[in-house]
């Protein structure tokens, strides 16, 4: 037991480093250069010159922050997802979330509202109807969440469409933001994704043990004295809140709910204690250096996030599919 424990406390360890490390370089990298001893200025007592002090202060550390925050959300909300589903296919987006929120970030653009309250809202819709779907007799047949979610998905995604070939002029706003990115960041952002998304994702840590157990069937884990319909429902609410906010701030970034979980699988193991909040970490670097190649890469134009994780994540995908197909004929 204390062997294990102790090497989760030297991964965690590692990964916090790692993340702090990769906060403070990426700072660093941008349209404008920023050396490092002017960053630790900043940080530690504030002086540097104005005009870096600005773009640290009021540009760059917000997005960063808030690419942490997202990063750890949809990495998080992915492994329960993962868990949840026992599909290694499985990503925070399974149940209709990108697309209610799509349409809900579509109305606020083209009405001239808040798109983030708007995006929430259209998650949230979209979580209602598919939970409100699939129950039955106080029960939540995963198969039936996962085809009620795919039937809402692809209902939001037509009225998005509906809705983008009325935009007129809004139309490349709209395409802006489904392509997900992180230049709209600030600290209003940040105060309001922190708080909920903190709180989220250590909901899913304490549940961990419970998704363990039902990762061997919901009967045993209902044997363990687990409440299973409890957990499945904490548990969807939980990952979709995290979700629906990471989506309301930066727009639909893909893929890494979907990686993230099987590259730190890999490397942890398949146990949800160590897995998830691994995730949350692993997630966040991931999406700090993503921002920084999207703002770089091109510079001074910038490249949507949402490409930069494509381009990443589609390759991987292809891979997940060829492995669980070799698995399967192994199987047969």
């Amino acid at each position: 037991m204390y062997p294990k424990i102790v090497k989760w406390g030297v991964i965690i360890l590692t990964l916090v480093l790692a993340l702090a490390l990769s906060s403070v370089i990426s700072l660093a990298f941008g349209p404008v250069n920023i050396p490092l001893d002017e960053i630790f200025a900043v940080l530690i007592n504030g002086e540097a010159e104005l005009v870096n002090k600005t773009i640290i202060s009021h540009i760059r550390l917000p997005r960063i922050i808030l690419a942490m925050l997202v990063g750890s959300a949809l990495a998080v909300a992915g492994a329960a997802m993962q868990g949840l589903f026992k599909n290694p296919m499985a990503d925070p987006y399974v149940i209709g979330i990108s697309s209610g929120a799509a349409f809900g970030a579509s109305i606020a653009i083209i009405a001239g509202i808040s798109v983030p309250i708007l995006a929430f809202l259209g998650a949230l819709g979209a979580v209602f109807l598919v939970y409100n779907i699939a129950i039955k007799n106080g029960k939540i047949a995963v198969e039936t969440l996962l085809l009620s979610g795919i039937a809402i998905a692809a209902f939001f995604s037509a009225t998005t469409s509906l809705l983008m070939y009325m935009a007129g002029e809004n139309l490349h706003q709209i395409v802006f933001w489904l392509m997900g990115g992180l230049w709209a960041s600030d600290w209003d952002k940040v105060m309001v994704a922190f708080p909920p998304i903190l709180l989220g994702i250590i909901g899913i840590s304490i549940f961990s043990r419970d998704l363990n157990a039902m990762l061997l069937g919901e009967e045993p884990a209902q044997y363990l004295g687990i409440d299973v319909e409890n957990v499945k429902r904490i548990l969807l609410v939980l990952a979709s809140l995290i979700t629906g906010i990471a989506v309301s701030v930066s727009g639909i970034i893909g893929f890494v709910g979907l990686i993230i979980p099987h590259m730190v699988r890999i490397v942890v193991g398949p146990d949800n204690r160590i897995l998830i909040p691994s995730c949350g970490l692993v997630g966040a670097i991931f999406l700090i250096w993503a921002d920084v190649l999207a703002r770089t890469i091109i510079a001074p134009t910038e490249l949507p996030v949402g490409i930069i994780m494509a381009l990443f994540g589609v390759p991987f995908f292809i891979y997940l599919l060829r492995s669980k197909k070799r698995n399967w004929m192994i199987r047969c």
